[in-house]
């Protein structure tokens, strides 16, 4: 078991549909300062691969695996 991290930000893109997870994570990871960490909701069942692939794509690093937590996945992302 992982352990419970704090999030600076969370974005709840509960009800997006893909790609818009991956477009808001990135802009909102943008307007971030280096070093927050931004905590992303979402029940997309694709933002599961295409989140993780583009945040480390655009040099972002991640606090923790995703987590599946029955229909929403969480990111933990630092900016």
């Amino acid at each position: 078991m992982q352990a419970k991290v704090e999030a600076d930000f969370t974005l709840d893109l509960r009800g997006e549909s893909c790609p818009y997870p991956v477009i808001y994570t990135l802009e909102t990871l943008e307007g971030m300062n280096k070093g927050e960490m931004l905590q992303v909701i979402t029940d997309c069942p694709g933002s599961f691969r295409n989140v993780p692939e583009e945040a480390i794509a655009h040099g972002y690093k991640f606090a923790q695996d995703p987590v599946k937590n029955g229909q929403e996945y969480l990111f933990h992302i630092y900016a």
